[in-house]
């Protein structure tokens, strides 16, 4: 049967940030059982579902300059699988005084005196204060679960994931695609630190085949002299993240590149210009995240043993779709 997922529209401040460039605005995407009622015609909204209430919540954060309506698929996706998803646009300052769509990265939080005392990003408490809040209205009300949250993020957003939710209440889970932790030069950390990841609670990272992105970076995250670059998504999987006995997972997905997790694509904002053309617009290895998303979401915000087997089967060899797959 399919599930019928609707959107709404909120609004919340970021504490910390100057005006007016404090807003975020958010979409919180929720599965939906219409009733055909008159009030449904002439207002649009439609109730929430009860039969799979209370339901978890999935945080997912941003890219520099990408839209929340780039991860609408994945959203959607989440919610129909039974994980209310939260996506917000919030727009302020980038770096060297530039200004754009972003997770809010906090860099003193990131800095060797900060890090570990505070989330690396404050949108991630404020979204979780709008979803307290809505939780206790309609059509949301008394169904929500935010003891169970799934922390998760593409680009910069996974990598403020991967960095806060051992600092966030309720994080049961954590997904990034095309993120990791090791950290740029600028920040004051020794040259090729690579930060601690996840928090305890069990990861998924996801990488593309082809990411562009990331190789064009290299040079922000040098390594100690004399040694050769690495892959710093390998890297924080296998030096940041804690050994969880093979709960944790890295897997990359064959054919795919940085934005990939972006569906439509912007190619007015952030630097699609430095990827190679993914095949078939990336609609093979998308819907592959997007499998391996959900069913991981499923599997530790809701307990759902079929789910966690049909996301462990995936990953088994020869696991079609994936150049490689790592667990620990």
């Amino acid at each position: 049967m399919t599930t019928t997922v609707r959107a709404l529209w909120w609004a919340c401040r970021v504490p910390g940030l100057k005006e007016p460039f404090d807003t975020a605005h958010l979409r919180v995407f929720y599965p939906a059982r219409p009733t055909g009622s008159d009030a449904e015609r002439l207002s649009g909204e439609i109730p929430a579902d009860p039969a799979g209430a209370p339901y978890p919540v999935a945080l997912l954060l941003p890219g520099i300059n990408v839209g929340q309506d780039a991860y609408r698929w994945l959203a959607v996706a989440l919610a129909s699988a039974g994980v209310v998803t939260v996506t917000a646009d919030l727009v302020g300052e980038l770096f060297a005084g530039s200004h754009g769509l972003t997770p809010a990265v906090d860099l003193e939080a990131a800095a060797p005196a900060g890090y570990g005392t505070r989330p690396t990003s404050p949108l991630i408490g404020a979204l979780l204060g709008a979803v307290r809040e809505l939780g206790a209205r309609p059509p949301l009300a008394g169904l929500l679960d935010t003891d169970r949250v799934a922390l998760g993020g593409h680009s910069a957003g996974g990598t403020v994931a991967l960095q806060s939710a051992g600092l966030t209440p309720g994080v049961r889970a954590v997904f990034a695609y095309g993120a990791h932790t090791v950290v740029a030069d600028l920040l004051g950390w020794p040259p090729g630190t690579v930060l601690p990841a996840g928090g305890g609670a069990p990861v998924l990272l996801l990488s593309g085949e082809h990411d562009g992105v990331i190789a064009a970076s290299a040079d922000r995250y040098t390594g100690p002299p004399g040694t050769a670059p690495a892959d710093p998504v390998a890297r924080t999987f296998h030096e940041a993240v804690p050994d969880a006995a093979g709960g944790n997972v890295l897997a990359t997905l064959a054919g795919a590149n940085h934005f990939t997790a972006c569906h439509p694509e912007d190619p007015t904002g952030a630097r699609g210009f430095l990827e190679r053309p993914a095949p078939d617009d990336g609609g093979a290895a998308r819907a592959l995240l997007s499998r391996l998303v959900t069913l991981f979401c499923a599997a530790h915000l809701r307990d759902d043993a079929a789910a966690r087997n049909r996301f462990e089967e995936l990953l088994r060899p020869p696991h079609p779709g994936l150049v490689a797959v790592h667990r620990r």
